[in-house]
Parts: C-alpha cells; structure tokens; sequence
C-alpha cells in the first residue's frame, strides 16, 4: 500500500533511526518497500540498506532525478517521502492509515506531518509554539517534515522536478489546500 523513499549521501548513522521508526509500519502491513536512492556515498550506507532489507539505488544524478526516479520504480498507490534522521512520532502508523482510509481513489490531498515538537502540546517551547502557527497559516511547512501522497497526485504535479531545492518545490506546487496536516509528528533524531 505504502513506500518509503530516502535520498541519501553519506548518511549511514542518520539513516538508522529513520528506519527504525518504519518498523512498526512494516509489522502492521501499511508499509511494502523502502527504497533508498543514494548519491554514491562513500561511507556505509549501502550496508545499512541492505541489513534493513530495503531496495537501494545509486546515481550520480541531481536529488530531484533521483527521488522522481525512486518514485517511478515504486508500484504501491501511496509514498511517504522522508529525509534520512527524520523520524516520525509512534502514532505516524495509526495518522498515516487514518488519512489514507479518508481519501478517495482520486485524491487531490498529500498528507505532512506536524513539526518537530509540535506534537508534544502539554509543554511547547516558544520557537514549537511559532513553528506550529507558521505551519497552521500555511507558511513553513519544510520537507523535513515527510510527505505521504498518492503516485497520482504526485505524478500530476510532475513530481520532483530539477529545481535547485526539489523538495521545497514540490510542496509549494502541491499548495496549501492540497496538504493536510497529519495528527502525528516527525523530528530529528537526536545524536
């Protein structure tokens, strides 16, 4: 039903605690593949990919061609685009199953989850507070904070494309009112 896609360079320990938050998507069905698409690292993470049984893929080509052709190799209705050290709150499994039920086949709507620190509303920092807000007013969504979308939709708006920040892009195409905030938040890993 889901893939992951990750582009990576030189990213081997900030690769493991991304996947290690896909586990539970994995042991619950929801998530079928992860493909990591590479710029030819030179450190381990081929070999991390490869012990997490992920697909990898290795190109020299630009970060947009290498996501837009991680997408194109993928064959499930839905993509969660996540950058490596990203890791997504418990409850993404649950968010993320929710949002892809209420959406029709023909969906127009990608899904995005809160940001890093957001999710923890019993004791938000000032800067979570403005971060929350800024996103709420449909400013400052960033591709750090994944991207679940039908191949549809994301076909539709071409995907990513060759701009300078491919990521950034892609979500201004999409709009607003075509990203819904997901109960569920993604952040850093911590080192």
């Amino acid at each position: 039903m889901l893939t992951a896609i990750i582009a990576t360079h030189e990213s081997e320990r900030s690769l493991v605690p991304t996947l290690a938050a896909l586990v539970p998507g994995a042991t619950a069905g929801l998530l079928t593949e992860v493909v990591i698409t590479d710029a030819n690292s030179s450190d381990a993470t081929a070999e991390v990919a490869d012990i997490a049984g992920c697909r990898f893929m290795s190109s020299v080509e630009p970060l947009g061609a290498r996501l837009k052709a991680a997408a194109l190799s993928t064959r499930t209705p839905w993509l969660i685009f996540l950058r490596p050290g990203t890791v997504p709150d418990p409850g993404w499994v649950t968010a993320t199953e929710n949002f892809i039920a209420t959406q029709a086949p023909d969906t127009a709507r990608a899904g995005i989850f809160r940001p890093s620190g957001a999710a923890d509303a019993l004791r938000p920092t000032l800067f979570e507070v403005f971060a929350l807000l800024r996103t709420a007013f449909g400013g400052g969504l960033r591709p750090e904070q994944g991207l679940v979308i039908t191949r549809r939709l994301y076909d539709s708006v071409g995907g990513h494309t060759a701009e300078a920040n491919t990521e950034a892009a892609l979500l201004r195409r999409l709009g607003r009112k075509r990203l819904a905030m997901l109960p569920a938040g993604a952040r850093p890993a911590r080192p």
